[in-house]
């Protein structure tokens, strides 16, 4: 049942994806874009992520979303022609995708003593309790275990907050500056 889910959301977001890039009207192109973020959050909520699928949700489907229909609002882009964009570019996206899933076909058939096999160069190293061994990392700490003490969020918070912080600042030091430039685009024109 899960893999029929999978599929489903899957196509869903793949299917959202390519009619992101084919609408000519922006605000419809964001829709699709939330389409495929809904759908690859749904994804994450099958894979017992909850809390990633989540902020997929809230930040990304949400906030980020808001901020791009504003953008586009506010510079107020005009509509083309026809809503939707000519064939070559929908045959380009299918031969896009055909490439895509020729490459990600072949995964299907991948199971853990077989991931383990090819990690491990040996035969006899192939089984996947010992190849990827989780009881402890590299500071002598269960990682399971330090999961379950911090909690999902605690554990994603640390790096985030001291290893990754300058980059999480930046990052909301650019989405400042795309604001701002917004702005300064559309006053021009008013």
């Amino acid at each position: 049942m899960t893999l029929q889910l999978f599929w489903f959301f899957g196509g869903i977001a793949i299917a959202g994806a390519l009619l992101m890039i084919c609408f000519r009207n922006p605000i419809a192109s964001a829709f699709c874009l939330i389409v495929t973020m809904l759908a690859l959050s749904a994804i994450f909520f099958m894979l017992n992520a909850q809390f990633i699928g989540a902020v997929q949700i809230l930040v990304y489907a949400g906030a980020v979303m808001v901020l791009f229909l504003f953008v586009i609002m506010l510079l107020n882009v005009g509509r083309g022609g026809s809503d939707m964009r000519r064939a070559p570019v929908w045959f380009v996206g299918l031969i896009l995708v055909g490439i895509l899933a020729s490459q990600l076909l072949p995964l299907s058939r991948y199971s853990s003593e077989r991931l383990a096999l090819e990690y491990s160069h040996s035969p006899l190293l192939a089984n996947p309790a010992v190849v990827f061994d989780t009881t402890m990392n590299l500071a002598g700490v269960n990682p399971a275990q330090a999961t379950l003490d911090r909690g999902v969020p605690g554990d994603i918070a640390m790096p985030l907050f001291q290893q990754y912080l300058v980059p999480f600042e930046l990052t909301s030091v650019l989405l400042l500056a795309a604001i701002v430039g917004a702005v300064v685009l559309a006053k021009r024109r008013i």
